[in-house]
């Protein structure tokens, strides 16, 4: 858990209309109809439902890279969602942020990686522990990575 998470703050107070395909965007043959898009889409209007309480956060580390997570990836986290087990979430532990699934139990909380590298962490009532944020979106770099 050394790796840390960088924290950036959200700045709504731009617009940005980005062309969008309302008809979905089909995996198959390509619809002539999307040539012509007239609606646009604000990412901040789509991502951030709770401006106040949400923030980004850069991935550092590759203890949820089987969840596609990986380092360099952007995070949307809403430090407002109650958090659920299953969960992806932003914890702070013993003075260090994480990036992990939660699963709570009566008087234990798991930070569980996804990455068979790392143990799951036991926390208890003698860490240093506080769940920071909820994941809601991950925004990442898909260009250039190789997968063929």
């Amino acid at each position: 858990m050394k790796k840390a998470i960088e924290i950036h703050r959200i700045d709504i107070s731009s617009s940005l209309p980005i062309p969008y395909a309302d008809e979905g965007i089909k995996a198959g043959f390509p619809s002539p109809a999307q040539d012509y898009m007239e609606l646009a889409i604000d990412l901040n209007k789509e991502l951030i439902k709770h401006p106040a309480s949400t923030f980004y956060g850069r991935v550092k580390g590759d203890s949820m890279k089987d969840a596609g997570v990986l380092d360099g990836d952007v995070l949307i986290i809403d430090k407002s969602l109650e958090p659920k087990t299953g969960d992806m979430a932003v914890c702070f532990i013993d003075g260090e942020f994480t990036l992990k699934y939660i699963e709570i139990e009566e008087k234990v909380i798991w930070l569980r990686p996804a990455n068979e590298e790392y143990p799951p962490t036991k926390v208890t009532e003698d860490n240093n522990f506080i769940i920071w944020g909820i994941v809601t979106y991950i925004i990442k770099k898909t260009r250039n990575n190789k997968h063929f």
